[in-house]
């Protein structure tokens, strides 16, 4: 396997598994399911930034786990790691995982404090831990308020969809911070958060933060079922396969069918 130093030394587009806990805040300690399941590929070559989301709910077989199969794609990482959850996304979307950044809520926190908190116009009204939000309007956010802007769930009318949306626009406004992305990989910076921020990578190349300035969005289109009393998210073959081709464009790669 080609290593991501060489990657990033050589300017070649790197596709970095970006994974949210929801632990490390709120008293609670557990291990915890990546709630928040992302692939960001950053393109020097075309200074772009494809950022997409994965339903966390989505049925899935875990290879290495097949005593807990079917289970939901956020419970990859609960039961293995972040490797785990890397070949899980292989197997189901045929996409090359080159790194890793693992990150629980008060790590979140941490960054954008350490960034002078991140502008955010909420696309949705409502209030939620003490913070009221108002759709439209330009609000500053310190880490405890942009925190519980990407929490809330069960109020917002797409669910957790209308969550991973938000969530997007907390990353995306950190991405727009240079320092931020260079924060966030920093040795120094993540040694001092060793129990909150997780990653196989250990810097990250100036040319490859002109690429965060241009930022795609997507996220998986699924439609709810239950199976045996629990909820998933069904997605179809097609939706797969289209998200395939987007992440699969957005490296230089060329495209190859659903397996």
């Amino acid at each position: 396997m080609v290593s991501v130093q060489f990657i990033l030394a050589i300017g070649e587009p790197i596709a970095i598994l970006l994974m949210g806990t929801d632990t490390g805040a709120l008293g609670r300690t557990y291990k915890g399911r990546t709630d928040s399941i992302m692939v960001a590929v950053l393109n020097p070559k075309t200074k772009k930034t494809t950022l997409v989301s994965f339903e966390r709910d989505m049925q899935v077989n875990l290879p290495d786990y097949p005593e807990y199969s079917p289970s939901k794609l956020n419970a990859a990482y609960a039961y293995g790691n972040a490797k785990e959850l890397a070949k899980v996304l292989k197997k189901y979307f045929n996409i090359p995982i080159n790194a890793y950044v693992l990150i629980n809520m008060g790590g979140l926190k941490t960054i954008i404090n350490k960034v002078g908190g991140v502008d955010i116009t909420p696309n949705l009204s409502f209030t939620y831990e003490g913070y009221t939000f108002t759709k439209g309007e330009k609000t500053h956010m310190d880490g405890a308020k942009a925190l519980a802007y990407s929490r809330m769930r069960y109020d917002d009318p797409e669910g957790d969809y209308g969550r991973q949306k938000r969530q997007r626009q907390i990353l995306a406004a950190l991405m727009k911070k240079a320092e931020s992305a260079t924060t966030l990989l920093n040795t120094s910076f993540i040694s001092s958060l060793s129990k909150q921020v997780q990653t196989d990578m250990t810097s990250l190349a100036k040319n490859y933060l002109a690429a965060t300035k241009n930022l795609e969005s997507d996220y998986t289109h699924g439609t709810g079922y239950m199976e045996d009393g629990v909820s998933y998210q069904n997605i179809s073959t097609a939706e797969r396969q289209r998200i395939i081709n987007l992440i699969r464009k957005a490296m230089g790669l060329k495209t190859k069918k659903v397996s």
